[in-house]
């Protein structure tokens, strides 16, 4: 009897144990993103204070971008929706230009209306140098970021990111191509 009951005692404790580890993130980061303030599509200012106690996904796109911006930004409406599907709260999605001076809020605004976004929770950024968001995006992105001398297309990776309450990178994923929507839904909820 004795041994029957603490043979269920170490099923049940095994069962709670590998529930619990479904709410980690597989092969998370921990970096840092350092303070930042800059302009978003309304026109507002915007930093890292506006992101504290959410979880965040962010990317790299830019307006005038001729391949990979566009499947990118309709993947993360897709996500928004799946967010919004699943009712997850405190979610935000931010979208930095990595072409600024092209970029202005009007221009990012436009943008991002051809695609029904809902700017209750997204936000596209803007305002500053192109010098910042170069290095901006390698010291917390690890990211490259580089706009050529000649031509009008930038240099930048196709990585999500999400980011936790804290402003800490907790992982990246592909954000062109095969995106692991499930995966990323999972993460969030995790950090939740």
């Amino acid at each position: 009897m004795k041994a029957r009951f603490l043979v269920i005692i170490l099923v049940l404790s095994s069962l709670l144990m590998s529930a619990c580890g479904q709410k980690e993130i597989e092969n998370a980061v921990d970096w840092p993103i350092k303070d930042f303030s800059v302009t978003k599509q309304d026109n507002q200012s915007f930093g890292l204070q506006d992101l504290k106690g959410k979880v965040w996904v962010s990317d790299f796109i830019f307006t005038s971008c001729v391949d990979v911006c566009p499947p990118m930004t309709a993947n993360l409406v897709k996500l928004q929706k799946l967010v919004k599907e699943e009712g997850l709260k405190n979610i935000e999605f931010v979208s930095f230009s990595v072409d600024p001076t092209v970029d202005t809020p009007e221009v990012l605004t436009r943008y991002a209306e051809q695609y029904q976004i809902d700017f209750n929770n997204w936000n596209f950024l803007t305002g500053y140098s192109q010098e910042f968001i170069e290095n901006f995006a390698l010291k917390n992105y690890k990211a490259l970021v580089k706009k050529p001398q000649e031509g009008n297309q930038v240099i930048h990776g196709t990585s999500l990111y999400l980011v936790d309450q804290q402003g800490h990178i907790k992982k990246s994923y592909e954000g062109y191509k095969n995106v692991p929507f499930e995966e990323i839904i999972h993460d969030m909820k995790a950090l939740q």
